[in-house]
């Protein structure tokens, strides 16, 4: 090894001690008779002092460092004087005497700061990632991932889960998203597909009979990006047999509790975790996935407006729609400016508009109340829970419109209120999904989550009779407004299966084409089976306090799915594509960043 000791691990007991070591200048800073350098690792930083006069070939040497050279450094530890203590570093106690040195390496200026953060355009930043990665919070960011990965392969195993592979070239299935498909050579027209996940795999795992297995996956998807999305992504596969909902429930939130015990314990979390079936969350939040660190529920107003002289809350509620509000306390002062980047975010769900009543003493002042008798104010006021000083938000319309809305406008202020504790990790479930949604456009039904969900047994019936009132055996895990997992109680019977596929419109050759494989393989002997997958990316985003789920991974690609750093998507040779029998009708764009 060329060093003996690690930067950030040096502290008082050391004082005295000769040690070598090695890393990057991350700060230079010549004094005019001394010249500190702070030298850096992954472990941390420790203030390296070159004297003239102890010594002066290591110390001519250091006039010539600049940032990110990589150095080896032979020193004595010493304390630091005590009006130099540095309370902000870990090492900020002693500093290193150097009497030896050498530059293993010069560096270019670098074209983004290591020591410091600006506010660089997020293509520089990828383009020269490993130069990003060196930042502290980057670091920091990979490290963690690195103790929840490790802490759950730990937990898991410990739990006689089986950690087994799946392949990365696969059968294009339907999972949601677009495939990434891998053209084959030798098989000329014919395709793989990366995986969107393991789904059919692990239960034909479980029909093999290792009963609990686990993998962290990789997962691909063509979809538009977001900040909570890449064309890549990882994920904990989890699949058990012989479970039943709660069985699976507990052990995720079992997981989650003790991993966050050690892993982030100035973190706080609700527990036990919560549960809200689709239909509370959707009636109370207007999402399937809430921030649970708030209130702000939404409020059904429709039964108090149905008769109502204003003509849009009563032709609403005829027409089979809601009205619905939240009470926003203390922002009876809002300004016409800022009630209307209100109402274009209401437009931005859907909503036609939205109404704004603000809470006075002598009653609502809104350009609507006036359609309002006093006898509605008071129950507009009561049903909301409202006081003086409080700012009502109304959204009336179709129950998807209003849902997504109040949504939107629920979240807006819980940030703008600073509603919501940071160091809260509000985690919880949502269970009782639909089975199956209807595609107005297409004229067919859809699966809410996917194909392979099992229905409620007490539920079966109406598979004939009235199927979008079936509920699917199926859960999501959230926190903080994200979905962090879903999951499913998986159907194990061939008739089962073949009626769903038939219910989304699969011919019986279709079915048997795409997904003969697994229909028989249930008919040997296939146990009951479950599982869940939560995303590692959006799980350390939430953890670390990141927006972007690009912050927790390594070498993510941008908005536009690109590798600034490796230049791809990119063209390929005239051969290359010759053997794979694939012709270009026209030239691929020259957009990638040079």
């Amino acid at each position: 090894m060329l060093k003996d000791h690690h930067c950030g691990e040096l502290r008082r007991e050391h004082v005295g001690q000769e040690v070598t070591l090695a890393g990057w200048v991350h700060r230079q800073r010549d004094h005019g008779g001394l010249i500190f350098v702070d030298l850096r690792d992954r472990s941390g930083r420790v203030q390296v002092v070159f004297d003239p006069n102890e010594a002066p070939a290591a110390y001519e040497m250091a006039r010539e460092v600049r940032s990110e050279y990589v150095l080896q450094v032979r020193g004595i530890v010493r304390p630091r004087p005590e009006d130099m203590v540095n309370p902000d570093m870990p090492t900020g106690e002693v500093e290193v005497q150097a009497s030896q040195s050498t530059i293993l390496n010069p560096s270019q200026t670098p074209p983004i700061y290591v020591f410091k953060e600006e506010d660089e355009d997020i293509t520089l930043r990828l383009k020269y990632r490993y130069l990003d990665l060196r930042r502290e919070r980057m670091k920091n960011n990979i490290l963690l991932r690195h103790r929840v990965v490790k802490f759950i392969r730990d937990f898991l195993d410990e739990r006689d889960f089986v950690e087994i592979e799946t392949p990365i070239m696969t059968r294009s299935t339907p999972e949601g998203a677009r495939d990434y498909l891998v053209p084959s050579r030798l098989y000329p027209g014919c395709f793989y597909a990366l995986p969107q996940s393991p789904q059919q795999l692990k239960q034909i795992l479980m029909v093999a009979g290792f009963e609990r297995y686990f993998q962290i996956a990789h997962c691909f998807r063509d979809e538009d990006q977001r900040a909570d999305r890449q064309p890549e992504h990882t994920q904990l596969d989890l699949e058990m047999s012989f479970v039943e909902q709660d069985d699976l429930l507990t052990l995720i939130e079992e997981m989650l509790t003790d991993m966050l015990a050690q892993v982030t314990p100035q973190k706080r979390l609700l527990s036990p975790f919560p549960r809200l079936t689709y239909a509370e969350s959707m009636a109370l939040y207007g999402t399937d996935k809430p921030d649970l660190r708030f209130g702000l529920e939404l409020v059904d107003l429709s039964g108090l407006l149905a008769d109502s002289q204003f003509r849009v809350f009563n032709q609403t509620v005829a027409e089979g729609g809601l009205v619905k509000g939240i009470c926003v306390s203390g922002c009876a002062d809002y300004s016409r400016r800022q009630l209307a980047e209100l109402e274009e975010l209401a437009k931005r769900g859907g909503a036609g508009g939205l109404v704004w009543m603000f809470c006075e003493e002598d009653g609502l002042r809104s350009p609507v109340a006036k359609f309002l008798d006093p006898e509605e104010q008071r129950a507009i006021v009561q049903r909301l829970g409202a006081q003086q000083g409080d700012l009502l938000l109304i959204v009336a319309g179709p129950p998807r419109v209003v849902a997504a809305s109040l949504d939107l406008l629920r979240r807006e202020m819980g940030q703008r209120l600073s509603l919501a504790d940071p160091d809260l990790l509000a985690f919880g479930w949502v269970v009782d999904f639909p089975l199956l949604r209807w595609d107005e456009e297409l004229g067919r039904w859809d699966a809410e989550h996917h194909p392979f969900t099992s229905p409620k047994e007490e539920d079966l019936p109406l598979l004939e009779s009235d199927p979008g009132r079936v509920r699917a055996n199926c859960y999501d895990l959230i926190c903080n407004g994200y979905e962090l997992a879903s999951g499913s109680i998986r159907i194990h019977r061939r008739d089962v299966q073949e009626r769903i596929f038939e219910l989304l419109g699969y011919s019986v050759e279709d079915a048997q084409e795409r997904f003969g494989h697994l229909l028989e393989a249930f008919e040997y002997g296939a146990p009951p089976h479950g599982g869940i997958a939560p995303g590692i990316d959006r799980l350390v985003m939430i953890l670390a306090g990141e927006e972007s789920i690009r912050e927790v991974m390594a070498f993510p690609k941008t908005n536009q799915a690109q590798d600034p750093l490796m230049g791809a998507p990119a063209p390929v040779s005239e051969q290359q594509l010759r053997e794979l029998h694939i012709q270009i009708s026209s030239l691929p764009p020259k957009f990638l960043p040079k």
